[in-house]
């Protein structure tokens, strides 16, 4: 009974990525996307959903400030203190990308270790 289950549920699973993987490719903006590294369907539709308008940031870093990616700034007398990250902004599309970064960075050691 429970292998059955089982079954069901992967087979559910299997439909919900086909699903995210149609509406990501559906949009110019996801299949851009998805052409960068570390991004893959579910980071390229919740950016997507998540994104009202691209335009209405000027650079990468205010976007990346929308998300809560930038570094706290605990700057005072000149002296220039970066802390962490904010953690402002939405912590699920901030989860996202650290993992597909995290996944580059994992497949570039890889092949590096092993094209010395």
């Amino acid at each position: 009974m429970l292998a059955t289950q089982l079954d069901l549920v992967k087979g559910q699973i299997l439909d919900n990525d086909r699903r995210i993987l149609a509406d990501a490719r559906k949009t110019e903006a996801g299949r851009k996307l998805m052409a960068i590294p570390g991004v893959g369907p579910l980071l390229a539709s919740a950016i997507v959903a998540c994104v009202p308008d691209p335009v209405i940031f000027g650079s990468g870093r205010s976007l990346s400030a929308w998300i809560g990616l930038t570094p706290k700034q605990n700057s005072s007398g000149g002296k220039e203190r970066i802390g962490s990250i904010t953690k402002a902004g939405n912590s699920y599309l901030r989860e996202l990308l650290v993992v597909g970064a995290m996944a580059v960075v994992r497949c570039a050691q890889h092949s590096a270790a092993k094209y010395p």
